[in-house]
């Protein structure tokens, strides 16, 4: 398996865990390749042109079986632009968009679940809150929010665990 990971707002802590957390999350990984980069928080829709040529860029670098984006409901400005600079991108291929829990309260009905064994899901929450120590003054950002979250879609799933990681799929073409 092959992954590029790409951030496209960081600061100079927060690349360093973007980093950090990458090589946690893809050890498995035979090939990887992290790009962070330094768009300003907050400002994606202003710079909307700037960052669709990176996507096209990443286009013709790479051809990918799976996209993990964000959720295209996502409250966040950043994160919405950067879903539909997905779609735009890459519409021959699947898409998976992720939900990230906040105070914005755009959590929805997510349609596709991977139930996880326990210790997997214990093990992502364990990394998320070890890799993402700038986020720990968020009052939300602990262990139980994301144990919950993985708790809720396992029983949505009927997971056989009682956990499951869940997307949003807008479209899947079996072949």
């Amino acid at each position: 398996m092959s992954v590029h990971w790409v951030v496209f707002s960081a600061n100079e802590e927060r690349a360093g865990e973007a980093r950090d957390s990458a090589r946690v999350f893809l050890t498995r990984a035979q090939e990887n390749h992290v790009e962070v980069k330094n768009y300003r928080d907050g400002f994606f829709p202003f710079l909307g042109a700037q960052i669709k040529d990176d996507f096209e860029t990443l286009k013709r670098q790479f051809c990918p079986d799976v996209v993990l984006t964000h959720y295209r409901d996502d409250r966040h400005q950043d994160h919405r632009l950067i879903s539909d600079l997905t779609w735009n991108t890459f519409r021959n291929h699947l898409i998976l968009e992720y939900e990230i829990p906040k105070y914005d309260g755009d959590m929805g009905q997510p349609n596709f679940f991977v139930p996880l064994d326990k210790s997997v899901a214990a093990q992502k929450v364990k990394h998320i809150v070890d890799s993402f120590k700038s986020q720990h003054e968020k009052q939300w950002f602990d262990e139980q929010t994301f144990q919950a979250l993985l708790r809720l879609r396992g029983m949505e799933a009927n997971s056989p665990t009682g956990f499951a990681e869940a997307f949003y799929c807008r479209k899947l073409v079996l072949r």
